[in-house]
């Protein structure tokens, strides 16, 4: 496994694009509200992306279409943008990647619309508090699959189920870069990590059944149980003695 280690220039680079990412995405969510479609979130995405003068990895990426994903109750990932119209008590996911000076960052989050149950606010909390719990791992020296045992420990303690169908992944001068690595596997296994390594982690976690079932447009992949589903994803930058978010937001998350 070949994992690129970013210098000091780059790592300067993937900051200005996280840090424009991050903003993004906050504006992205906190624009979403009751009545809109999902196209409708897209377009204002596009705006914010000409407005930062930065380009999304996602448009033309293997024939994508969109610059966003745009994922909605059983949606897991890869939601193409469409007319489906956001109500009162769904959970929504913005994935989203941009390209700064050529480098890239990558980050979902999942918000709330309106009034939602109990069970899918707790779905969102332990989704994204499973990534920060994988996240905290992504330390010289420790092992890759040390960030994820920490999500798979997280989410299966509160009887939610890991997606096992797609994985998180390096990021840097493409989207996806080594190492390729599931959210869940075993303390002390996988490749050293060391300082300049830059990962995307973003566990997706599912109300019921892990299983995943693709939609004819060859994209969207939905939970097979028809269940709820959150993903929560940050480009990371490993250090000596820490871990930095790249793509954190830089106002308080809704």
């Amino acid at each position: 496994m070949n994992i690129p280690i970013k210098s000091d220039k780059e790592i300067d680079l993937m900051r200005a694009s996280g840090k424009i990412l991050g903003e993004i995405l906050l504006e992205a969510s906190e624009f979403v509200k009751d009545g809109m479609t999902t196209y409708d979130v897209e377009m204002f995405i596009r705006k914010l992306l000409k407005k930062n003068n930065v380009k999304s990895p996602f448009l033309g990426y293997k024939n994508y279409p969109a610059v966003s994903c745009i994922s909605v109750n059983e949606v897991i990932v890869h939601g193409i943008p469409s007319d489906r119209v956001i109500k009162n008590g769904d959970i929504v996911s913005i994935d989203l990647g941009v390209i700064h000076r050529g480098y890239i960052t990558d980050a979902a989050r999942t918000i709330t619309v309106g009034k939602v149950s109990d069970e899918a606010l707790k779905l969102v909390e332990i989704t994204r508090k499973s990534f920060f719990e994988g996240a905290r791992m992504a330390v010289e020296g420790n092992h890759l699959y040390d960030i994820s045992f920490m999500i798979q420990k997280t989410v299966e303690a509160n009887n939610f189920s890991l997606v096992r169908d797609f994985v998180s992944h390096g990021v840097g001068r493409s989207l996806h870069e080594e190492p390729f690595f599931q959210n869940f596997g075993k303390m002390g296994t996988g490749p050293i990590l060391k300082k300049g390594m830059c990962v995307a982690i973003e566990p997706m976690v599912n109300q019921g059944s892990y299983r995943v079932r693709i939609l004819d447009d060859g994209w969207t992949a939905v939970t097979a149980d028809g269940k709820l589903s959150a993903h929560y994803e940050n480009t990371v930058l490993v250090l000596k003695d820490r871990f930095e978010i790249l793509t954190e937001n830089y106002k308080k998350e809704f």
